[in-house]
């Protein structure tokens, strides 16, 4: 019998740095959480050699891979840019594998979650490919290809939610005007929702005791509580999200054929407020294209997690 073999997977996100030791399977054996000063590199360089040391400890650790928000180099190295923490052509790799001592790959955050639904996930009975979209303040996602994660000639591939949907349409916070994030993305719902309120106030009355009768004090966790309890207008948030996302995934459909596709991220934990409006726009936006076998749409499964397994088994599989 082999012998196990232990990863260490790092979830880098604005916020907090996630850490765990996770074996061959995918079980995560031991977890280490730090908050993320966000605004001071350094310190956030430092936090995640302390997360990775004290994971290390006592443990024969192979390897180290970290997943981090932003768009990462061919040679999974370099941190080019992030958007949640102050990184500008970062050089994480290196510094992170000089201070513990072991082989450290650096990926981007949506490609580790999409490969660790592809692994053990959602996904795990494609053998082949699958497509992943992370709904949560914005669009993500990741995209596995003949058993392989595609990268792309600059490592910046899989960036769903920065593909056109509606020419000059809102701006987005890459620059561009109409991006699906913009539609499709838990800031959409919330837009959405604080303009069906301020419109219809009369069918917005569970939605707006929420918010305290404010329309622009409206967030995502009330949208999704008021749809459950059945507030029409938070509902028709949900609907146009999907009917956006829906289509957007008959489009990947059309051009790459995938086995599996994946719905992940904060918005997800909704369920068939948001799977229901995907799944019928999806199928109606393939056209004749439904007629014969396509992806079906799955919700992810592993959660919080899927950060850490995958960036530990992309460590494994360096």
């Amino acid at each position: 019998m082999a012998a196990v073999t232990l990863t260490i997977g790092i979830d880098v996100g604005g916020t907090k740095v996630a850490g765990g030791v996770v074996d061959d399977s995918g079980t995560v054996l031991a977890e280490v959480r730090r908050d993320t000063p966000a605004d001071d590199v350094a310190k956030t360089r430092d936090i995640i050699v302390e997360v990775a040391t004290e994971l290390v400890t006592g443990r024969r650790i192979e390897a180290v891979g970290i997943g981090a928000a932003g768009w990462i180099d061919a040679d999974r190295s370099t941190v080019l840019f992030a958007p949640n923490i102050a990184w500008r052509d970062e050089p994480l790799r290196d510094y992170v594998s000089s201070a513990v001592g072991l082989p450290v790959i650096v990926e981007n955050d949506a490609n580790v979650a999409a490969w660790a639904e592809f692994r053990y996930g959602a996904a795990r009975a494609a053998d082949d490919s699958m497509v992943m979209f992370t709904i949560g303040t914005g669009v993500g996602g990741g995209i596995v290809l003949g058993g392989e994660l595609l990268r792309g000639a600059h490592g910046i591939a899989g960036e769903l939610g920065h593909t056109l949907a509606v020419p000059d349409g809102h701006l987005c916070g890459c620059g561009r005007l109409g991006c699906i994030e913009q539609y499709a993305s838990g800031s959409a719902l919330v837009r959405f929702a604080r303009a069906g309120a301020r419109q219809e106030p009369a069918r917005a009355t569970a939605l707006l005791e929420l918010a305290g009768g404010d329309p622009e004090g409206i967030t995502g966790r009330m949208v999704t509580s008021a749809a459950q309890a059945g507030d029409p207008v938070s509902a028709e948030a949900f609907a146009q999200l999907g009917r956006w996302l829906g289509m957007t995934m008959a489009d990947l459909v059309q051009i790459l054929d995938p086995q599996i596709l994946v719905v992940g991220g904060g918005v997800v934990d909704a369920g068939e407020l948001l799977l229901g409006p995907t799944d019928r726009s999806y199928r109606e936006s393939l056209a004749q294209r439904g007629r014969i076998a396509v992806a079906e749409i799955h919700p992810a499964e592993l959660g919080n997690n899927a950060g850490v397994v995958g960036a530990a088994d992309l460590a494994r599989r360096r």
